[in-house]
């Protein structure tokens, strides 16, 4: 299914004052790219090859949105598969001007939180395009799959692309939790001939994490390649950031290690109803300078915020904590699902984030885009939204994204019906959530 959606109709217009008064993000355009429903968790990459082309995805079921115009126009893919009551958890990725949509599918979960607990069967699938995003091949290549009752469940997958000059350009890496009966592990899949076959699945942590969702289970991977085909990737597990990198493309990795500590991998936001979120990091490199970066959120300082290290050695040692935002520090105003880029043509490092330094409450939040141009030592802040979103009663996911090239920054988060938009709640159900994009350029 393939819908196309005129741009100009659904700009949001930034509103009148920012939240305390941040600038507003140049050129910062908004549309909603999904139908109000279950939209949350979505994705985002640019084809460096050619960044007028770029993809978004969301859930649930998996959906895509293409632009081969730099953003003037979007398409959607209905791209859910058919033989799965549920599709879910996207990420994206560009490889030599393929793209590719990583995603999982199941027919029902485990017990609350428990997921391998009576689980059914379940995949992580791929689909790809072999023109960067307009068309999507009919058949899901399968990473892994189980029938029957399997007592395992393969959870928040991230495909990662060599799209470098490396000897290993072209592979691609799939990582994710693998939740099991006993316990959870951190595993990860390669492919060497562009997503038509997936090696058996190998363990990457060294230390297993909990069964469970919401106790601090190793969880939350994330990737990125050097210039010469290093693949380094991250997690958390309970109070740790947990790190580890493979030199000869995935084939086998460094022990993993703990390179930050952090209070707690889960904490509680006012509004969420009794859920906890997630500082969930991610990894990203400056190939000029080999200076990695990793982004988290947590409460170190009473309220959730969002942090960036550095490492100029490979990840050996990193950097202390920056905070992103930029707000006065212990003004009970929570920032959390945060999602960093950096843009491989500038070297500057992009974040997004929801920011309730608008709200005394700490309730509603609106939408910041953070920049720094000096390696991550300070960062200016933006607004992208000042419209404010209320999570209360409704699933709004675990993580927003982020893509930026050449200045060009695409974001994507999760927004809900406010109760006052009465024409739009009118015979509504209950989920009431969407999918922003935002467009910005430097």
């Amino acid at each position: 299914m393939k819908k196309t959606i005129v741009l100009t109709a659904l700009i949001v217009a930034i509103a009148a004052a920012a939240p305390a008064h941040l600038p507003r993000v140049p050129s910062g355009r908004v549309l909603t790219i999904s139908p109000i429903g279950f939209g949350s968790e979505p994705a985002l990459a640019i084809d460096e090859r050619d960044p007028r082309h770029a993809v978004a995805a969301f859930q649930v079921g998996a959906h895509v949105a293409n632009t081969t115009d730099g953003g003037r126009t979007w398409h959607t893919h209905n791209l859910a598969p058919r033989n799965y009551a549920v599709s879910g958890d996207v990420s994206l990725a560009y490889a030599r001007g393929r793209a590719y949509l990583c995603y999982i599918a199941f027919d029902r979960l485990g017990s609350d939180q428990y997921w391998a607990h009576g689980a059914t069967r379940n995949a992580i699938d791929i689909r790809r395009s072999l023109d960067g995003g307009a068309h999507w091949e009919s058949r899901a290549i399968p990473v892994i799959a189980h029938e029957g009752h399997p007592n395992l469940f393969e959870d928040k997958p991230i495909v990662v692309a060599d799209d470098t000059g490396s000897p290993y350009a072209g592979n691609l890496y799939v990582g994710w939790t693998q939740f099991r009966i006993a316990d959870a592990q951190i595993v990860f899949s390669r492919s060497t001939d562009g997503g038509s076959t997936w090696s058996k699945p190998l363990r990457i942590s060294t230390n297993n994490g909990t069964p469970r969702d919401d106790n601090g289970t190793v969880e939350g991977f994330d990737g990125t390649v050097d210039a010469d085909g290093t693949l380094d990737v991250v997690w958390q597990d309970g109070s740790h950031l947990i790190f580890t990198r493979s030199r000869d493309g995935g084939k086998t990795f460094e022990a993993s290690r703990p390179i930050i500590d952090i209070p707690a991998a889960n904490f509680p936001l006012s509004g969420f109803d009794g859920r906890t979120a997630n500082g969930f990091p991610q990894i990203d490199i400056d190939r000029k300078n080999h200076r990695l970066y990793v982004a988290w959120s947590d409460t170190r300082d009473g309220g959730a915020d969002v942090f960036v290290a550095s490492s100029t050695d490979g990840g050996t040692t990193w950097s202390a904590p920056v905070r992103v935002n930029n707000d006065e520090l212990h003004n009970g105003a929570d920032h959390f699902y945060q999602w960093m880029a950096v843009d491989r043509a500038t070297g500057d490092v992009y974040l997004d984030f929801n920011d309730r330094r608008g709200d005394p409450r700490n309730l509603v939040a609106t939408i910041t885009l953070a920049r720094s141009t000096d390696g991550g030592a300070t960062f200016t802040n933006y607004a992208w939204t000042t419209r404010p979103w209320n999570p209360r009663h409704q699933f709004v996911g675990d993580y927003s994204a982020l893509a930026a090239y050449a200045g060009r920054v695409y974001g994507a988060w999760t927004e809900t019906v406010p109760p006052t938009d009465t024409k739009t709640l009118r015979g509504l159900s209950k989920p009431r959530t969407f999918i922003r994009l935002g467009e910005a350029q430097f």
